[in-house]
């Protein structure tokens, strides 16, 4: 078994009031200057509120030890988080279209833009030290729910550059067009960063197959009990791996010479699961013990083949 998950909720308190202060301070730069392109940006923002709320939610209860009704654990909680907050992405967009495009027709000369860019300046600078630290939280604790937030919260680090670039041109070259542009081009990367959300989230809760890296060294540990052992004296197959969130599991077949005693097989099968667990932190693996020389212990071999 692998030691508990540590308790992180305390990363996504961090990041909703960052979300709540950052939010405020694009409505605030809005007010100023009356710019679709900086409203577009505090309705992104409006949806890191929503995910980060939901992701102290659903962290929590991730967190959560296994219990009789859920043996495995409940870390696919997480997904939850980052798919509802890609559902609130593509609602974010469908706002921003909906105050963009009437502007296009209709433009309008942009109010005390020095004070209002300014504003919007210091809320992506909070954004963007903010995602460093979920980033890095995320990767170490393998988070998934961090992991997206993080990203979101530095693709509105782009947007919000974007955007203050934008309005400064407006103003600029005194074509008050250019900001709703700016702002209808703010929605087509909202719209992006919310489906890569959505697809990863879809992905995780179909007991996704473990990363490249973590693979490559599972089949090492396997080849390398499997030249301890002797030619042909233990063979693994059905080797299959899943992730859930941070959590990885693998079950696979090991199989034994028959006149091997109980005892030799079990602790081969144990000194297995150890060495798996120490290149894979947190793996959990089931291994299933079968004698080497009965044909009926091919059976499953199709089941996942081997890595």
């Amino acid at each position: 078994m692998s030691a508990p998950r540590p308790a992180i909720s305390r990363y996504a308190l961090l990041s909703l009031v960052t979300a709540c202060a950052v939010l405020a301070l694009k409505l605030t730069a809005w007010y100023f200057t009356a710019s679709v392109g900086l409203l577009s940006d505090a309705l992104e923002t409006l949806t890191n509120v929503g995910g980060a709320g939901m992701a102290v939610v659903m962290l929590r209860i991730a967190a959560r030890p296994p219990d009789e009704e859920h043996a495995f654990g409940h870390s696919k909680a997480e997904y939850f988080s980052s798919g509802f907050e890609g559902m609130l992405v593509f609602m974010a967009a469908a706002l921003i279209v909906a105050e963009a495009v009437p502007r296009l027709a209709h433009p309008q000369v942009l109010d005390q833009v020095g004070v209002g860019l300014a504003v919007a300046a210091a809320a992506g600078a909070l954004n963007f030290a903010v995602s460093r630290v979920l980033a890095a939280a995320g990767r170490r604790h393998r988070s998934v729910a961090l992991t997206a937030d993080a990203r979101h919260l530095m693709a509105d680090v782009w947007t919000t550059v974007g955007v203050v670039a934008g309005v400064a041109l407006a103003v600029a070259t005194g074509w008050p067009w250019i900001d709703p542009l700016v702002a209808l081009a703010v929605a087509a990367l909202v719209l992006r960063a919310g489906w890569q959300l959505m697809r990863e989230s879809a992905a995780g809760l179909m007991d996704g197959a473990w990363p490249a890296p973590e693979r490559t060294a599972l089949d090492t540990v396997l080849a390398e009990f499997r030249h301890a052992q002797g030619p042909g004296c233990v063979e693994f197959h059905a080797v299959r791996t899943r992730q859930s969130a941070g959590r990885r599991f693998v079950a696979l077949h090991l199989l034994v010479p028959g006149d091997w005693p109980v005892r030799r097989g079990h602790d081969l099968a144990e000194q297995v699961e150890a060495e798996i667990a120490e290149r894979v932190p947190g793996a959990i693996v089931f291994i299933h013990v079968e004698p080497l020389e009965d044909p009926r212990s091919y059976d499953d071999a199709a089941l996942a083949g081997k890595l």
